[in-house]
């Protein structure tokens, strides 16, 4: 097997990538690290693969993907090594103190954007991690009033970055969602909370549970609802008449979450099944 410093151009290049992490990830996920790692550090898209087969890579960029590489094979998730996530056709920076943005937030935040679009509204987004929500919502309702909340200093650093590099106009404040005051009045609240209880833990990927960051992943299993319940009391106090709270849930606690939202007073609660068919996103109303 040739090492990689015999290795010269783009198809010698990514058959070392493949055989690199064949043994370690999906093959599906492997065309898709392939992808990312030529198209950020060699800038050549998928379509031009074809035409730059024989292309000859320069040392800088040979030693960045060796780097890569070597990450990816010790499971750390190729955003924080590259240091951006897309979501939402955008380009978010991340690193290990905020949570990979998903698929299945891009969801939830369709849901808002559909359900809220052309009022001039205020938001809170509680739990705000890499600002991915609060971001792409005032970007996509400029009109609105955008606030933000996270307990992590370094999480709302990023969030505060990634604003200015995208243009957006969020208010971030570091506050503890389950000690919050009850004041302000928003037309909606959306949260994406802690929500994996720690028995799940042994069926999570790798990557996910040695890198991403705890507090924003984990809740007791005596009470998987903590965040729900806190921030469903703070919406039944402080939504304006009508106004409208989102949640993306764990499928797995999807009825209790609507039995428990009914409890504390919302009204109109619904669930939504995300792209993988997985009860993911609940929505209610304060009547």
């Amino acid at each position: 097997m040739l090492t990689f410093a015999q290795k010269q151009n783009m198809t010698e290049t990514i058959a070392y990538i493949k055989e690199s992490l064949r043994d370690l990830y999906p093959s599906s996920e492997v065309s898709s690290l392939v992808r990312l790692i030529m198209e950020r550090v060699c800038n050549i898209q998928p379509h031009h693969f074809l035409f730059c087969k024989d292309k000859e890579l320069p040392e800088s960029e040979k030693s960045r993907i060796h780097d890569i590489v070597e990450r990816l094979k010790q499971m750390e998730p190729i955003q924080y090594i590259l240091g951006t996530a897309d979501f939402y056709s955008l380009q978010f920076e991340v690193d290990p103190s905020v949570l990979i943005p998903r698929p299945e937030t891009e969801e939830l935040v369709e849901q808002v954007i559909l359900d809220n679009a052309d009022k001039k509204i205020k938001i809170l987004d509680i739990g705000t991690g890499s600002g991915c929500i609060a971001i792409t919502l005032q970007l996509d309702m400029p009109e609105s009033k955008v606030t933000a909340w996270d307990i992590s200093a370094d999480a709302l650093d990023v969030a505060r970055e990634n604003a200015q590099q995208l243009g957006a106009n969020v208010n971030f404040v570091k506050l503890d969602a389950l000690n919050a005051k009850h004041e302000g009045e928003w037309d909606v609240i959306v949260s994406n909370p802690p929500y994996i209880c720690e028995k799940e833990k042994k069926d999570m990927a790798v990557n996910v549970l040695e890198h991403e960051p705890h507090t924003a992943l984990f809740v007791p299993d005596a009470d998987p609802l903590l965040f729900y319940r806190a921030i469903t009391r703070l919406a039944v106090q402080t939504l304006s008449k009508g106004g409208r709270l989102y949640f993306e849930i764990n499928p797995i606690y999807a009825d209790d979450t609507c039995h428990m939202m009914r409890a504390e007073g919302m009204t109109a609660v619904e669930l939504r099944s995300d792209m993988y068919g997985k009860q993911r996103m609940a929505k209610g109303v304060k009547a």
